[in-house]
């Protein structure tokens, strides 16, 4: 996070994507736990633009110590991995939920589900395909539960990509229990339980 940030978006060349790092995996994953569970510190040290480059850092797959290589490092305890993606759902209700940044957040189930929208990962081969995308889709519904509509269009876009087999009933009950949504944000949602989603 700490890391000077410029305004320009078009042709940028973001930091993480060249660097090398030699790091544990398991005390990375660790230390994601712990910042995912009590990240409101990082509104008092970094400004919203450095947190909002941080966190695609954080979240996607150009940098080797970032939290998908974590959960995709089959070395690591399954456990170990579960623990982060649940420690996630904190991460939402305690920061997401209250601040908006711009595309990271939207975007964060993204980086982190596409495997199983693009057949990298397939439920039916079972083992950690399987294990994984249940913890993806029990923490993408608690992260929709939370009264926030950052926190519920990300996860729409997460379990749009994620392809669980309860995605559908979870989408429908969380309709119905929102009879107020907007015509949009309903469209969205039913797109999203479809498997429809970009």
């Amino acid at each position: 996070f700490d890391r000077d940030v410029s305004l320009e978006s078009d042709g940028r060349d973001y930091w993480y994507w060249h660097v090398e790092v030699e790091f544990n995996a398991k005390m990375i994953g660790a230390y994601y736990v712990r910042l995912f569970r009590q990240p409101e510190f990082l509104l008092t040290r970094f400004t919203k633009l450095q947190l909002e480059e941080g966190f695609w850092a954080v979240q996607g797959p150009n940098l080797d110590c970032s939290v998908s290589r974590i959960i995709d490092d089959s070395d690591l305890p399954l456990s170990v991995r579960e623990e982060c993606i649940r420690s996630m759902a904190d991460l939402f209700e305690r920061l997401f939920a209250t601040e908006t940044f711009d595309s990271s957040v939207q975007m964060w189930w993204d980086s982190l589900c596409y495997d199983w929208h693009c057949g990298n990962r397939n439920r039916e081969r079972g083992g950690e395909d399987l294990e994984l995308q249940d913890v993806f889709f029990q923490t993408l519904a608690q992260v929709l539960a939370i009264n926030s509509w950052n926190c519920q269009n990300a996860a729409l876009h997460g379990l749009g990509h994620l392809h669980h087999p309860q995605t559908k009933e979870l989408i429908e009950r969380f309709i119905d229990e929102h009879p107020s949504l907007m015509e949009e944000r309903s469209a969205y949602a039913l797109a999203a339980a479809r498997f429809e989603v970009e």
